[in-house]
């Protein structure tokens, strides 16, 4: 390559870094006003379609329910592991259910306003239709090179803040602005290579892989707080990482082997001179090797009607039994109990509301927010945080992560799920009292 055909490569990989970037940045956290209302680009698109075609909205997301329920059984990947059969058994069921909603056709206790129908039109559509659109503007946000700068001026803060390599940032920032599939995928690909330990493996997939931006927003809207969109997503993310901070320090992930998969040796990855600098140069070199608009978009939109179909049926069936659960039957009252003591005495509104909601999250990570939906704002802000921080819950994240070869149990899981809960609470509450 001559100079001049290497400096305009750098150049357009400088114009793609900072436009593509700034078009993702703009779609996910620059709220705007439109119709009266304030809130981000993103949202009043998917508002939009809602709105003008709710029928059309529905049916979409039923047919996109039929295709994730039928295609394990199709790809016959149904039964390739135990975790895998039984979700897939639970998908079935969840199309079961969203017909008998869609054509309210079924049991007197199901199609009541705040049971399927709600599940179906408040968290079904709006999933339905913000995996695919927001997996439309992630490229911009992830394809360009932001995630490499982000990941590189990261890096110092890695080993001794949360134990793991520079390299985890990636994944820490993939899940955040992608999705813990993405994150989980790109660990577990990492780890078998012999890059991760055991231990840091873990780490990462119970401490980085939460749901995406494009899944808080469901969560926001349904706890009101679109207009403070960015206080909320700020303290989310900070509680998030603060808590794996923490957790790392805790058993068992503290007592986790450092032995590498297959025993294979570790690769030493370190960068030298000026941090910002080598940012600049990753970003750039991102942008610069970086997939056509076209091509990035077409491929980030069909991972995210995937992602969707592997949602949506588990929402409609996992997501009503806790809901059920929760209505009618005092299990996570008890499992509330668990968390009551620190709520509590942290002084949060309606302290056993919060209890319930909090121990809900290990289920579905949307039901919290549809347990306190009508509490006090500062109960729906701390809830809102908690079931993001929790990271683990039973519809997704835990199946994703059983599957795959990071050797960790669902005792351990589920104790960590504890110790997220309990520091997300303790640490929240100081940044509401400063926020509120």
């Amino acid at each position: 390559m001559n100079v001049r055909s290497a400096n305009e490569s750098w150049t357009s990989g400088i114009f793609k870094f900072l436009i593509f970037s700034a078009v993702g940045i703009f779609m996910f956290f620059i709220p705007i006003n439109m119709g009266g209302k304030t809130t981000i680009p993103l949202d009043h698109i998917v508002t939009g379609i809602k709105k003008s075609v709710p029928f059309i909205a529905k049916l979409y997301a039923l047919i996109i329910i039929i295709v994730g329920s039928i295609l394990p059984f199709k790809d016959k990947t149904w039964n390739k592991d135990k975790v895998r059969a039984l979700f897939s058994i639970f998908k079935l069921v969840g199309l079961v259910v969203a017909f008998m909603v869609y054509y309210r056709s079924g049991p007197e206790w199901l199609l009541e306003k705040d049971m399927g129908p709600f599940l179906f039109s408040k968290l079904v559509v709006p999933v339905g239709l913000i995996v695919p659109i927001g997996a439309i503007f992630l490229s911009f946000l992830v394809g360009y090179g932001l995630l490499e700068f982000i990941g590189v001026l990261m890096e110092p803060i890695m080993k001794p803040i949360f134990k793991t390599p520079g390299r985890s940032a990636i994944d820490a920032v993939a899940s955040f602005v992608g999705s813990y599939s993405i994150g989980l995928l790109i660990t577990n690909k990492v780890f078998k290579e012999g890059k991760y330990t055991i231990k840091e493996a873990s780490i990462i997939a119970t401490g980085f892989s939460t749901v995406s931006a494009t899944f808080m927003i469901i969560v926001a809207k349904t706890l009101g707080l679109m207009e403070m969109w960015n206080t909320y997503f700020w303290t989310t993310l900070i509680v998030t990482f603060l808590v794996t901070a923490i957790t790392v320090r805790l058993f068992p992930l503290s007592k986790k082997s450092e032995k590498y998969y297959e025993d294979k040796d570790s690769e030493i990855f370190n960068r030298q001179g000026n941090i910002f600098i080598n940012a600049w140069k990753e970003g750039i070199k991102a942008a610069n090797i970086s997939k056509n608009m076209a091509m990035n978009i077409k491929e980030n939109l069909l991972d995210g009607i995937k992602m969707a179909m592997g949602i949506l049926p588990s929402i409609m069936s996992i997501g009503l039994f806790g809901l059920v659960l929760a209505k009618y039957t005092s299990l996570f009252d008890y499992m509330g109990y668990i968390f009551y003591p620190f709520i509590k005495l942290l002084q949060i509104p309606e302290p056993m509301l919060a209890a319930k909601a909090s121990a809900v999250g290990i289920a579905e990570m949307f039901l919290p927010a549809l347990v306190v939906k009508s509490a006090p704002l500062i109960t729906k802000f701390v809830i809102g945080v908690v079931c993001i921080s929790q990271v683990l819950f039973f519809s997704a994240s835990i199946p994703c992560i059983l599957s795959t070869d990071i050797p960790i149990d669902l005792k351990e899981i589920v104790l960590i799920w504890i110790e997220r809960t309990i520091l997300t609470l303790i640490l929240v509450m100081p940044m509401v009292f400063i926020l509120f």
